[in-house]
């Protein structure tokens, strides 16, 4: 089954032809198809029921209509034919039933007013147009009256008439001056629905001669005058003034004063009064008062509320609106004047009528002979109104008969019509406030199907939205319509499909697959005619990427993206909105390809920013907001109220938190008495609050400024407060950090922190400094000193503990009694040196020293301490001495041991300990001489390779520059090296101690060698140091070499070469400088062997380390020198934890690490190996 449904409006604008809905077929509003069919006349044009007209132009009154063939047109006047050919004032346009009547050369308006109504006819029928009232406006002149000055007591009430002339239309009411000004009005003055100016009550300052009402009527755009009133306002005292002028000292006088009245109403009179209104129509109800004070008027609906969106209030709330009135808005409303001395009212009764208006207005009908049919005019009003027919204009009771229509009250029906019932019929629904005319023709055709969609139109919709195609048709009777898809496709059915009446197939989701050609077929009776269409579906447009909510700080950059996806046939354009408006004219706002860009971001930028995507078929939008943040601005208005003599409250309004929350308020105070200009911190609130108890200070000065803090940052502060002098008073606190500490062995120096100037509390800070020696039965002794922080007693005992307090006074007295403090008298240098002093040697680098402490009472002070002074006398290897370099290691506390690292193997050293206090170190104790075990030695100081024959290489080297202790031989191992870097086999030989060189032979030739070289003593071997070497070339083969040296071009190729391996030369070198290593490096590095002997540490307490002269740095090694020497230089001791103050590091016992265990070849950091490239030289040997 084929499933109908008539189109819904959203989606007529889809549609190309709109079509007329009736009952038996629609007549298509296409101009070619209307031209061909034959149709009864229709008014198009025509001028309103009610026509006011200008009496200075001429009359233009308006008839036009549409008809097949076209419609002749004539009118009648006042019921009777109007023959315009009779008037020569009056012509008809041509083609038209619009009749113009020439005012302007001779004619007199006044002779065309009347009832004028046009019809328009043809040989199907007769339209009629409404009945046209025809008036010419008028604007007459005030009538001559005579105004008497209007003499007013103050207080009383007063109306001015305005009484304007009766124009047509009403003319437009308003009071003004001489100047041409109008009068200012107000709850006390207003002008009313009538025109007339009424007061409340009158003021002295109404006294003036120039109340003058205006009447503007707009039709001829004039203005009449009234004559000016005079209004004069007397005053009790000038009235008082005038009676007493007039009358004897004997007789009674005296007005009354001024005196208040609750209101009465001026307008409307009495207590009830009645309206009626028309529905659709604006009801306007007034009240207005008389009383002294001015009443206030108030509006209510008895029994109801005022409709809501629908009422206003006018001339200050004295006219209650209310607009487009309805049946329901009827019933009883009530006006309350209302003063402080009592109150008044009126309740207006409002009627609501209605003219008639149309519920179902009838139709035009087109039907196909033999065919049914209905017309229908259905009409309401208040009174219901009357419905009457007319045929051709003549009403149907009169009219010709027809046997094929019937009236049924508000309905014409129509059976088996024939061809010549084609007529126009008028509905006429008419009561007492109007009436409603409506043409509606009935038209018999008969005509075969026509369609009337273009050719091979072509439809593009996007996929998932639904596709309309259309086949406009006509024809008479109503053809059948029919769709396929394909050339050869069958009959579209099924639910996919909405097939509605105007022949619009509907494709509710059109799919990819939906597209193609789809043919409309129509056929009736008379005929058949097919149409083809295409339909095209494109992907939707999407927003891939969307505008995103931004945060972001004033004065910043902030973009939006707004990434599109779209059908490549589809040209998309993409525009920003703000606050669904354009985008201000600014070039900060840069739109680029894909996102939208604000720079210099300004407060007025926040909003909502939305971005639009239009193609031909889709749209699609993403928006995103954008908040704007700063700063807030400064609280203001501060004010200080419940002023105490130690407290205020502050209170201040907020600035604008500028789209932030404002977190918390900080609050500042200055004191303006004794730090005016400086700004302290006095508490801070949580952001919601904006009032604080203060707790004051006395005899200070306040200011006040609040400080707004949010996420983004401190606004500026506020504007300073008022000031507040709080009294004075006793010091509430005594000064903090009290000390007593000697500078001299005989004197106690006792200080403190002074009160800060709010902190005196009051005129006059001195302080009361007392002290008494601890532990002995004294008195105190005191003394007041102005407001200084320092107090020197002098001659007393060295080191002896005292008892100390200092309390603050002012003029008004003392503050609370200070806590006391204990202090000491100064100290002096310790008495005795510590005894028993004892070295355990734990090996060759590291000794422990132990000593008895010194009786407290010989150290005069505060024990600080104990330090080792020691130093190395002489190396028992070289038996030379050499420049003495003390060391001290600092113990704090009362320590009686301590570890010395650092120490050379196999010297001799000496040390003594002496005790510290905070005056300086006591005398030393006698020198206590140990020497340390021999240690592994350092490395060799070089190692130099020359002579290289074919077979056999000579090797020369230095002592070790560290031998620390004898040394017994020299380890030598090497391992030739092939031209893949891979290690052959690892030879070793040992070599006597006093040997300094060593020839090496039974060697391959031309062959390279690896060499590591380190000395021994009887503790183990030291560092090694490292050499590489080349063998020479056989000599055949360097005589052949010779001879083809001879020849010119080997010349050029050698020097070529050279050039080239120097350049290489020149690379490895930088790649050496910069740590790079080759594959037998790597594996030398995987077998070295350094030793490294950690030390156990005995105690875990360590003091401090300083040097008794010059700190000096470890020196590093020196590079490799072009001679091929490495040499090994000298290093300083170093020492570290376990004095304060020197660079190192050791081990968790204690012991030094690296400092004479050797250096490890994987170090090249270190200067005491050698080049890991080889030579200029050994690299032109090796090359064959």
């Amino acid at each position: 089954m084929m499933k109908k449904k008539s189109i819904s409006s959203s989606k007529a604008s889809l549609v190309l032809f709109l079509c007329q809905m009736i009952s038996a077929l629609d007549v298509p509003l296409d101009s070619k198809l209307l031209e061909e069919l034959s149709q009864p006349p229709t008014i198009t044009q025509q001028s309103p029921k009610d026509y006011i007209v200008d009496p200075r132009e001429n009359i233009v009154i308006q008839c036009e209509a549409k008809g097949k063939p076209p419609p002749s047109f004539s009118w009648t006047r006042n019921g009777t034919h109007f023959d315009i050919d009779k008037d020569a004032q009056v012509t008809m346009k041509p083609n038209s039933g619009t009749l113009v009547i020439n005012i302007m050369n001779g004619g007199k308006a006044e002779a065309y007013e009347g009832v004028y109504q046009c019809t328009a006819r043809n040989e199907r029928g007769a339209a009629i147009s409404n009945n046209i009232v025809i008036r010419p406006s008028r604007s007459p002149l005030w009538t001559k009256e005579k105004l008497e000055p209007n003499q007013v007591r103050e207080g009383d009430s007063l109306v001015l008439h305005c009484r304007p002339p009766v124009g047509l239309p009403p003319p437009i009411i308003f009071w003004m001056d001489n100047a041409f000004q109008r009068l200012p009005q107000s709850e006390r003055v207003s002008q009313g629905l009538n025109g007339d100016l009424y007061f409340s009550n009158v003021q002295p300052e109404d006294t003036r001669e120039d109340y003058i009402c205006y009447a503007r009527f707009n039709h001829t755009q004039t203005i009449q005058q009234k004559q000016p009133i005079s209004v004069k306002v007397f005053s009790m005292d000038s009235l008082n003034d005038t009676i007493a002028a007039n009358l004897s000292d004997t007789d009674i006088y005296g007005a009354k004063p001024v005196t208040e009245r609750q209101p009465i109403l001026l307008t409307p009179t009495g207590s009830t009064s009645t309206k009626v209104e028309l529905r659709g129509n604006v009801l306007l109800l007034e009240c207005i008062a008389a009383g002294l004070p001015t009443p206030v008027i108030r509006w209510i609906k008895e029994g109801g509320e005022l409709p809501a969106n629908r009422t206003f209030f006018e001339n200050f709330k004295k006219t209650l609106k209310i607009i487009d009135v309805s049946e329901a808005d009827s019933g009883n409303y009530k006006c309350i004047a209302r003063n402080i001395l009592g109150s008044a009212h009126h309740v207006i009764s409002v009627t609501v009528k209605a003219a008639p208006y149309w519920i179902t207005a009838p139709r035009n009908l087109v039907l196909s002979p033999g065919e049914d049919g209905t017309l229908i005019c259905r009409a309401n009003g208040n009174p219901k109104p009357n419905i009457s027919w007319l045929a051709n204009g003549v009403p149907i009771a009169i009219a010709p008969e027809d046997p094929s229509r019937k009236v049924d009250g508000d309905t014409i029906i129509f059976s088996h019509v024939q061809e010549r019932s084609s007529a126009v019929y008028q509905c006429n629904a008419s009561n007492e406030y109007g009436y409603l005319l409506a043409n509606a023709f009935v038209n018999i055709l008969a005509e075969p199907p026509r369609i009337l969609t273009p050719a091979n139109k072509l439809y593009q919709v996007i996929a998932d939205s639904p596709a309309l195609l259309d086949c406009a048709y006509f024809g008479s009777p109503k053809p059948e319509i029919e769709w396929f898809k394909g050339v050869k496709g069958s009959i579209l059915r099924g639910n996919e499909y909405i097939f509605h009446d105007n022949g619009t197939l509907e494709i509710p989701v059109a799919q990819k697959d939906s597209a193609g050609t789809y043919t409309c077929v129509a056929r009736n009776e008379l005929g058949k005619i097919q149409n083809e269409v295409q339909l095209e579906v494109k992907d939707p447009t999407m927003i891939i990427k969307q505008p995103e909510y931004k945060v972001i700080q004033r004065y910043g950059q902030v973009s939006f993206e707004c990434i599109i996806k779209h059908d490549s046939t589809l040209l998309p354009t993409v525009t920003w909105l703000k606050d669904n408006d354009e985008l201000p004219d600014d070039e900060r706002f840069l739109i680029g390809k894909d996102n939208l860009t604000i720079m210099n971001v300004t407060d007025k930028d926040d909003g909502t920013y939305t971005c639009i995507v239009n193609t031909t078929l889709d749209s699609v939008s993403a928006s995103a907001v954008l908040t704007v943040v700063a700063r807030p601005n400064p609280p203001f208005d501060l004010e200080l109220t419940g002023q105490l003599e130690r407290s205020v409250e502050l209170s201040w309004i907020p600035g604008d938190e500028n789209n932030s929350p404002i977190t918390n308020f900080v609050i500042e105070y200055e004191d303006g008495l004794h730090e005016p200009g400086v700004w302290h911190y006095q508490t801070e609130v949580p952001g919601t609050q904006t009032t604080i108890q203060l707790k004051l200070s006395p005899y200070v000065n306040y200011s006040f400024r609040v400080i707004a803090v949010n996420e983004i940052g401190r606004s500026q502060p506020s504007e300073p407060s008022e000031q507040y002098l709080t009294k004075s008073a006793n010091p509430d606190e005594n000064p903090s950090n009290v000390q007593g500490i000697g500078s001299e062995p005989d004197n106690l120096v006792i200080t403190w922190e002074s009160l800060k100037g709010f902190q005196s509390n009051g005129p006059g800070l001195q302080y009361k400094v007392s002290w008494r020696q601890k532990d002995v039965d004294d008195e105190w002794t005191s003394v007041i000193v102005a407001n200084v922080s320092k107090y020197i007693v002098s001659g007393t005992p060295t080191f002896v503990p005292y008892e100390i307090k200092v309390q603050a006074l002012n003029d008004l007295g003392y503050a609370p009694e200070p806590s006391e403090v204990i202090g000491h008298s100064g100290e002096d240098l310790p008495m005795v040196a510590p005894g028993n002093v004892q070295v355990h040697v734990i090996n060759s680098t590291l000794a422990k020293v132990h000593w008895d402490p010194v009786p407290l009472k010989t150290v005069r002070g505060h024990l600080q301490g104990y330090k080792v002074y020691y130093w190395k006398v002489q190396s028992l290897s070289r038996r030379s001495k050499r420049h003495v370099e003390k060391k001290i290691l600092t113990f704090r506390g009362n320590k009686t041991f301590g570890m010395l690292p650092g120490l050379e193997p196999y010297s001799s050293y000496k040390l003594n300990v002496r005790v510290v206090n905070g005056k300086g170190e006591g005398p030393a104790s006698p020198d206590k001489v140990f020497k340390t075990p021999e240690g592994v030695p350092s490395s060799p100081s070089f190692l130099k390779i020359t002579n290289p024959t074919l077979n056999s290489l000579t090797l020369e080297w230095g002592l070790p520059t560290h031998p620390n202790g004898v040394l017994t031989s020299y380890i030598l191992k090497f391992q030739p090296i092939n031209n893949t870097h891979e290690l052959g086999p690892l030879v070793e030989i040992r070599i006597p101690a006093n040997e300094s060189s060593l020839i090496l032979k039974n060697l391959n030739y031309s062959t390279r060698y690896k060499f590591y070289f380190n000395a021994q003593t009887s503790v183990g071997s030291g560092s090694q140091i490292t050499e590489e070497a080349v063998t020479i070339m056989d000599e055949a083969m360097a005589s052949r070499q010779v001879d083809i040296a001879t020849q010119g071009w080997f010349i050029g190729l050698m020097c070529a070469v050279a050039l080239l391996i120097l350049i290489l030369l020149i690379v490895c070198f930088i790649r050496r400088n910069k740590g790079g290593k080759y594959p037998v490096k790597e594996k030398e590095d995987a077998h070295a062997d350094p030793e490294i002997q950690p030390m156990k540490e005995d105690d875990g307490t360590f003091g401090e380390y300083s040097d008794a002269e010059d700190h000096k740095p470890l020196k590093k090694g020196s590079r490799t020198p072009s001679d091929r020497t490495v040499k090994k230089e000298d290093s300083d001791d170093s020492l570290v934890d376990y004095g304060e103050g020197v660079n190192g590091q050791f081990n968790e016992d204690g012991s030094f690490i690296g400092q004479y265990s050797g250096k490890k070849e994987k170090e090249p950091a270190e200067g005491n190996e050698s080049s890991e490239a080889p030579s200029p030289v050994n690299a032109m040997n090796s090359f064959v």
